[in-house]
Order: structure tokens, then sequence, then C-alpha cells
């Protein structure tokens, strides 16, 4: 049964966990739980997904049994999320772990969605599946070089911020210039406030050594073969999914997939794997460093030896907020 201090505790603005795959921020989100009595809110992309429960690292059966867990594996492999949408869900889940008498410990890699929650986002309409997938079929036929000059001519501020080897935020920019007339950059501009004070809650970020978060991610990938990697892909694969969907693009998942299409062997599906995870980290590394607001940088791999540094800057954290 919750305590005063826990109530209390449940009334605070929420924790707020950022940082790079294998970095331990799931580990530090339940052990924070544990002990302030408070319910885990995902913040990763990918975890939303119920069919990639391995691929993404999602929490186990222990940690589920250690704190209570909201928005993981709750999504079908079609689904596509924005941070717009993730943002409305959180909220509505936090509130609800606050309902609970429960403190909100946010957490994942996913910088965007962190952001939209503590600093805004902009409130860009839903997809329209319909323009969508004529832009997709546009791309499969002309390529990402064209469709980037598509834009350019449409909107050439908007062309000027975007690679043309990003096909992804070409096709969303061509998508709402054509499904409202107006570009992404003038929705950015029409920011909505935060759904949490940024400012109230307390931001944490995990940013270990770079070559330690490396080896972080190989020796995780291992794990995951270990525990059935390879299996889970061979199901996802045999689904006949698009392979176009955001959840085709997990990290590990394509070189797995091309293995079981006869494309790689096993070890050379593992070792693009690994690389494309120490990829993928150091581009979560970068945006968190240059676009993050953290009360507290953490510049280490999370272990239990540094729960009394981290609970001594929370409670100085919430003294300084009551005053």
């Amino acid at each position: 049964m919750p305590t005063p201090e826990t109530d209390a505790a449940a009334r605070a603005p929420p924790i707020v966990i950022g940082g790079p795959t294998a970095s331990g921020k799931s580990a530090l989100a339940v052990a924070l739980a544990e002990r302030l009595d408070g319910a885990v809110v995902n913040a990763d992309s990918m975890q939303l997904y119920r069919a990639l429960s391995i691929l993404t690292a999602r929490p186990g059966p222990d940690a589920l049994a250690r704190a209570p867990h909201r928005l993981f594996g709750i999504a079908e492999p079609e689904d596509i999320w924005s941070a717009g949408r993730w943002r409305r869900r959180a909220v509505e889940e936090i509130d609800a772990a606050r309902s609970e008498g429960k403190l909100p410990i946010v957490v994942g890699g996913t910088g965007l969605y962190l952001q939209a929650l503590t600093e805004g986002i902009a409130d860009v309409p839903a997809a329209d599946p319909a323009i969508r997938e004529r832009l997709r079929t546009l791309l499969a036929e002309r390529g990402n070089e064209a469709m980037h000059r598509m834009l350019s001519e449409r909107d050439p501020e908007g062309a000027a911020a975007i690679r043309p080897s990003d096909p992804q935020r070409i096709l969303r920019a061509l998508e709402v210039l054509e499904a409202t007339g107006e570009p992404l950059h003038a929705w950015h501009a029409r920011q909505t406030p935060p759904a949490e004070d940024g400012r109230a809650a307390l931001q944490l970020l995990l940013m270990p050594d770079r070559d330690a978060v490396y080896a972080a991610c190989d020796a995780r990938f291992d794990g995951m073969m270990a525990d059935g990697a390879l299996a889970e892909a061979r199901a996802v694969g045999a689904a006949g999914l698009d392979p176009r969907l955001p959840m085709m693009k997990a990290v590990g998942l394509p070189p797995l997939l091309a293995h079981c299409r006869g494309e790689l062997d096993l070890d050379g599906a593992v070792a693009a794997a690994k690389r494309d995870t120490r990829r993928y980290a150091r581009r979560q590394m970068t945006w968190f460093r240059n676009r993050s607001k953290p009360d507290r940088v953490i510049a280490a791999q999370y272990s239990e030896s540094l729960l009394p540094e981290i609970f001594s800057f929370i409670s100085d954290f919430r003294l300084t907020l009551s005053r």
C-alpha cells in the first residue's frame, strides 16, 4: 500500500530517462520504479511493437514483475506511430499511473518522443494512407534523388533541410504538403506546448563512453541470438509484411531477414546487425548530445553502484522545485 511518501512521489513531476541503446536505461528505470513506487512508461518507437520483443530488448518477465510497465508491446506490425501519436498515448498512461498513486518514469531512446513530451511538438495532421501509398509507389519507381528534386521544386526550404538519401523524411514532407497545402516546416513553427513541463520533469541522460556502448551493443546482440532472435525474425518474415513498414526497419531485423531469405550466411547477418546497432547508437548519442536538455548527465553505463548518486540528485532536484 502506498505510504504518504510514495503518495507525494506520485504527485511529483515524472522522471524522464534518455540515452543510447544498451546504456542501461531500462534497468535504471526499473530500479527507480521499485524504490519510488513508480510505473515505467515506454518512449522507444520499436518497443511499441508486439511482434518484436527480443530484437527490441523489451523488458522481460523479471522487469515486468518488479514494476508496472506501460506502452510496451501494444502495436501491430502495420501500425505507424508518429511522435504526436506517441505523445497523446504517453500522456494518457502518465495520467493513469498517477491515478494509481504511481510515479511516472518515462524511458526510451527515441529522442523525438522525449522532446515531444517535455518541449512540445508540432500538431501535424495524421498521415493520409492514400497519399502515402501513392508517394511510396513513386519512390519505388523514381528513386530518392528524383523525389528530393520534386520536393525542392515545391518546398525549397524544406528540401534544403533533408538529405537526398533520407527517403522517409522526403516522403513525410511531400505527404504533409499534399495533404494540407502547407510545408512541414510551417506546421513545426506552430508547435504545441509541452505535455509535461520540461523545467519540472526531472530529465536524466545516460551517456557512457562510446566504446563502452559499442561493446554493450555487441554483447547484447549475442544475448538476443541466444534468446531466440533468429526465430523471432523468421516469424516476422513469414508474415509477408510490407518491407516499407517502420517496424520492418527495427535495428538488427533486416540482416536476419536477409539470412532467412538465403541472402546472407548467419555469421554475416550477425556481423551486419551488430554494425547497424553500433551505428544506431552513434546517431542516438549525437542526437542527445546536440538536442536534449537533461538536468543530469550520467557519463557511465548504468550499474547499481550509481543509485546513491542518482537518488541524491533526485532528492536535491525536488527540494529545489519545492522552494
